[in-house]
């Protein structure tokens, strides 16, 4: 799944992000996260990754297969 910077999304963790929780502490199933672009690194969709960011705060890169569009 391709994801689109500025946009927000559900985060439910894949297998992926399941098996290697880097983001575990802070984030929890459910949250709504912002996806970013940080400066000197690849940009989002890169290799199904993309970094976020939640509450205005860098969380961490995770799986784009993790998020799901928020339907209103």
């Amino acid at each position: 799944m391709k994801v689109r910077v500025g946009s927000q999304y559900q985060y439910q963790p894949s297998t992926i992000d399941l098996i290697d929780p880097k983001t575990r502490p802070q984030l929890q199933p459910g949250d709504v996260v912002k996806v970013i672009n940080l400066r000197g690194a690849p940009p989002a969709n890169t290799m199904g990754q993309c970094h976020v960011e939640k509450d205005g705060k860098f969380v961490g890169m995770v799986a784009t297969a993790s998020l799901q569009k928020i339907v209103v």
